[in-house]
Parts: C-alpha cells; structure tokens; sequence
C-alpha cells in the first residue's frame, strides 16, 4: 500500500514520515538548508504478521507543501492508495490544506486519515478549536468519514495509534488486481555507479518482471530491465500499487524525463487530444469556458492544454460535465486515468477528471450520438459501453486494447459480453453488422442491374455510397467477410455478386488478344495506351475504349493514368510488397523498385495505387501493409489455370 501525504508548508509532513519510518525523506542540500520539501520524499516501513504481499510493507510519498510546488504534489499524490492529511495544532487548516485535499479528492483518492500534528505546542483548547475548524473544512466531503489523530513527532505521542490504524489498513485494503499492461509513471531518473541507469515511480497497472521489454511513453524508446527494487527491497517482479525503481539496459537517463511513462512492450497509447469527465472545483469562482487553456497535470507529467466544454459552451465552478482537451504535446494516456487542471499561471486548482477516449473523432464531438457514447463510457459497465461505442462506429480491436490498456485475455472477455460482432480485427454491433451487409449488397444488385457490362463496383466507390461512415479498416475488413460467406466475389479493384459474369463482345475480344501480349512482355512495367496504339497502328482512342472496358471485366487494372497492368501482374506485386513488409516492418519506394526492375516513378506510381485502394497506407516516405492482398484469388486462380 502506497502512503501520500497532503497539507500546508510546515506543518510537520516529513517529520511525520521521519517519525514512521526512521528516513528523513527530504535529500537535496537545499532542502537541509531552507528547511523545506521541494522534492518529492520516499521512505518504507516493513508491517509485522501480514502474509498479503502488498500489505507487508508501507510506501510513503512526501509531497512539498509550499504553493509554488504544487505541480510536484500532484506528481506524488498520482497513484497512491491511502492519504495523510497533515494539520498543524498550532495553525489549522490553511491555503494549501484546502488545495491539497481538493486535489486528492479530483484525483479519486477517497481513503485517509487526518493527522494534527505538533500537539506539544498547544494547550487543549487550542487543540479542540482546530479539530473544529477542520471538521468544518472537511464537511461534506469525502475525508469528512476519516479519522483523526493528535500526534507529536518530538514525543512520540499518538505515532503507535497512527501505526496500527495504518497496520489495520493495509491488512483490509482492497488491492488492485495486475490486470492489463504494466504502466510506471516516471518521477525520477538517475545513475549508479556500475549499474547504469536508474528509473523510478508508481505502478499504475500490471506487473513487470526482470529480463522484460518495456517502453519509453510518448517517445518510443525501449529498454530492457536488468533488476528491480519493488518498495525498496530487490524482487523478481514488481506490481500495480508498488514503488519500484527500475535498472534499465539500452537507454541512457538522459533520454529520460518526469512525465514521461515506462510501459510493456505491446502497448501504444499515445493522445494529443481526448474527452473526459471533468469535475469543476467549488474553491473558486473561475467559468471554464470554450478553448481555455490550463496546465494538465497526469501522472507526473504537466503540459499545456486547451479545454473545450462539450454539454455546453460554460462548465461553472462546482458542477460536472463532459469535455475535450487538445494537448500542445502528445502524452501517454488510457481510459479511467485521472488528471487535475490548474490555470494557466499554474496558480490556482481548477478541477479535475477521469479520461474516457483517447481517441475521438475528428468530427461530431458534440452530436447527440457522440455524447450519448461518452455518457455510456461515463456511467455504463464496460461491456455495456462498448456496445454504445460500436453502435455508433465500428472499432479497431487494438485501438480498444491500448486505448482501454487490456491485455488479450481481458480483451477476448469484454467482446463477448459485449455482443460484438468480430471481423477480422474490427469490432461491428450485431444490428450495424446487417445494415452494412444489407446495404453493400444492395448497391452492388443495383449496379449489376444498371451497368451489366460492368464486373460489379470499384472498392472506393462502393465505400464512398454504401458505407462512407466506415473507416478503411474496417471497410476492408467487412468486405474480405462477405468475400468469406461466398455473398461477393473480388475482382482486382471491383466487388460484385458471385454470379454476375461481364463479358465482352467478339470484337473487343479480338482487339483484347492483341494487346495483351504487349502488356505480358514488360509485367511490371507495360507500356501506356500511347505506346500500345503506335505499336498495333490503332488509334489512340479505341485502345483506351477496349482498356477501359477490359478492365471493367478485371482481367487489367488502371493502375495510372493511361497505364493498365495485367491484373494478374497487380496481384504479384501486391505479393512483393507483402513480403518486402514483412521482411522489414516498410516499404520504400527503393526496394520495391529493386525488385520488380523499372524506373522509380512507376514503383512510385505503383505504391500510391496501392495507398488508394487500401493494401497499404502512406507513412511520410514509407507504405505499411494494412489488410491482405485483395488480389490474392486472382492469383491462384492464374497458377491453378
């Protein structure tokens, strides 16, 4: 169990600690100097006659408590499991009192207990004038059902009632399960002598273990993880709840910041924006109005936010509701985090929230059906609100699984509570599901009644009527499953019903035999309509006519303007594509050139048509896979022919 302290400057927090514990918490030589925390403080305590693992030794965190390190208090409070709010006798509840214990309760941090320290300088009726004042302060919140204890850090008077509350504690605590992927929210690095670098903070989620790969959130460096020290003792593992401190291979402490997040290898979950619920402090009059910028304070990272009221275009002080925040940088973010805001200044604490989607629309953020998905994802069960999310649009599975920090198993659970529908890695609802199906099937009919000669409908195009709130992926991936159910047959670039055959007439036949030796000499680099009419003494226009309506039957491809290819010789550089990813993790226009012969602009040419049809997608000056080959049939129908 992890152990936070929260209250004013001076009022005896890390005296406490040093009382509990036997560690002076505070090490910077300025510390010692001024006589204040300015860092955040850790120190242990090892619980006698408890078998629960977590429960055998206490982490404490020692948070500053002067107003201008407020942003270090968060970094600390982030993550801890039991408050100590530290009350001076001879003071009472001041600024800070009220500001810290605003922040845990904006943090989600409900357990504690009220400590009034330096009960030797005062005299009984000083002491019961501040046990009033702050039963006031504490009135109708959370920490109003905490206990108290007087105690002297010089004395020792009421320390053994402290610890054995705290020993009760930490055998009744309700720990957190290791599920999902780890996650550490970094608040120191350093180096030792002969072990390199040192990382230190809280695990938020998972377990991690030595010889584990983790990586850097939201740069992407790896690491290897060479030992570890779990509460301050060396382990084999570390898990959700505990403070660790990491010995990583393969990254230097420089590349290493507070804020940042050290999390398992397989988990992606990189935000600039996301929508939350947000609770507006009561502490202060400020109206959060549209586009107000504040400091997002998560984990133990502070950037700069803009804040967009979703329900409304003003959130008053006191009251809930929905919004969106646009980050001036990208952090590492999942579901149910919790963040506190504070003014631009960085004066003043404005509230705080829980992280719903880290991944909204571009669009839409304050239609009625966008808002409906995050009051679902609010309030609902999580199977119950993943079903209101893909009613409104069907979902990446792994967009899921980082976003919501799942592992596979945990994943698998909540897609069949939910009563998905499961193709491919989209996750569709059952009732989207046919009404996707039903309307693709209905356009192709109607194409096939239309345009008869036509093979069926062009991918993009059938998208674009049936389907355009569909992203690609899923698209792509709803078509290869009707494609599965024998409903639709592909063919190069166009979908269409099994049983429609396009056929040409004898003398497009016979144009068409005469061309196609031409476009079999130079496979993968044929020549354009242009050549192919110097060479038959044609005219340009007929050759383009009998192309265009070849294509239509799928046995060419337009590939670019003027330039058709055997559909065959598409789908066996789909191939090449294919293995050059996955041989390297890309595609580059170099490599592809080298394999298929030809010049650079047609493999350019080449690449970016397949970009538009979906096989891959453009990364700056490289193309990765996104689905398999659409030509793959066609193929084996060549080979087996």
């Amino acid at each position: 169990m992890i152990i936070g302290t929260a209250g004013h400057i001076d009022h005896g927090k890390t005296s406490l600690i040093g009382r509990l514990t036997g560690r002076d918490t505070d090490r910077l030589p300025e510390e010692k100097r001024r006589g204040i925390s300015i860092e955040l403080g850790y120190a242990y305590l090892s619980i006698d006659g408890l078998q629960n693992r977590e429960a055998k030794r206490l982490g404490f965190i020692d948070v500053p408590g002067h107003e201008k390190f407020v942003h270090s208090m968060l970094s600390g409070a982030t993550g801890i499991d039991y408050a100590l709010l530290v009350i001076a006798a001879d003071d009472g509840p001041m600024p800070q009192t009220r500001e810290h214990l605003d922040i845990l309760r904006l943090l989600g941090v409900h357990q504690g207990a009220v400590v009034v320290t330096k009960i030797d300088r005062v005299d009984a009726a000083i002491g019961d004038q501040t046990i009033a004042a702050i039963a006031s302060m504490v009135a109708g919140q959370p920490a109003e059902h905490w206990p108290l204890f007087p105690v002297s850090s010089v004395s020792g008077e009421g320390i053994a009632e402290l610890l054995e509350h705290l020993r009760i504690k930490a055998s009744e605590f309700d720990y957190r399960s290791a599920g999902g992927m780890f996650r550490l929210a970094v608040d120191r690095a350093f180096t030792l002598q002969g072990l390199g670098t040192i990382v230190t903070g809280t695990a938020h989620s998972g377990v991690v273990r030595i010889g584990d790969a983790l990586s850097l959130m939201p740069s992407g460096v790896t690491a290897r993880v060479r030992s570890i020290h779990s509460q301050d003792q060396a382990a084999q593992e570390g898990r959700v709840g505990e403070r660790l401190a990491l010995n990583l291979a393969g990254i230097s402490v420089e590349s290493v910041r507070r804020g940042e997040w050290l999390v398992g290898s397989g988990l992606t979950n990189r935000a600039s924006r996301f929508d939350a619920q947000l609770e507006s402090s009561s502490h202060h009059d400020r109206t959060i109005t549209q586009g107000l910028e504040v400091h997002l304070h998560h984990g133990s990272s502070d950037v700069m936010a803009k804040l967009y009221p979703l329900e409304q275009d003003r959130l008053e002080s006191g009251l809930s509701g929905l919004v969106h925040l646009q980050l001036a940088a990208p952090i590492s973010l999942c579901k149910a985090d919790r963040f506190v805001i504070r003014d631009s200044q960085a004066r003043l604490t404005l509230g705080g929230g829980s992280v719903l989607d880290i991944a909204p629309p571009a669009r839409g953020r304050r239609s009625l059906g966008r808002l409906s998905t995050l009051q679902a994802l609010r309030d609902l069960s999580p199977a119950s609100a993943l079903t209101q999310m893909i009613l409104s649009a069907p979902m990446s599975l792994e967009s899921l699984r980082h976003g919501w920090n799942l592992q596979e198993a945990e994943l698998g659970t909540l897609v069949t509570q939910s009563g998905a529908v499961v193709a491919g890695g989209v996750a569709f609802h059952p009732s989207r599901w046919l009404d996707y199906r039903d309307r693709i099937l209905e356009v192709i009919d109607q194409t096939h009644i239309r345009e008869p000669e036509m093979p069926g409908l062009e991918l993009n195009r059938l998208r674009r009527v049936a389907a355009p709130q569909l992203s690609q992926d899923a698209y792509s991936e709803l078509i290869e499953a009707l494609a599965a159910q024998a409903l639709v047959v592909q063919r190069g670039v166009f979908v269409g019903r099994p049983s429609h055959k396009a056929e040409l007439s004898v003398a497009e036949k016979n144009l068409w035999e005469s061309i196609a030796p031409l476009l079999n000499e130079t496979p993968y680099n044929p020549p354009r309509v242009r050549d192919i009419a110097n060479l038959v003494h044609i005219p340009e226009t007929e050759i383009r006519a009998n192309l265009r309506k070849v294509a239509r039957v799928g046995e060419v491809t337009l590939v670019a303007l003027d330039h058709f290819f055997l559909t065959s010789r598409v789908s066996e550089m789909a191939e090449i594509v294919l293995e050059i990813f996955q041989a390297q993790g890309t595609v580059r226009a170099a490599d592809f050139r080298d394999r298929i012969g030809g010049g650079r602009k047609v493999a350019i040419q080449i690449l970016e048509f397949f970009d538009r049809i979906g096989f891959t997608r453009r990364l700056r000056d490289e193309h990765l896979v996104r689905r398999s080959n659409p030509y793959a049939e066609l193929t084996q129908e060549a080979q087996s022919a």
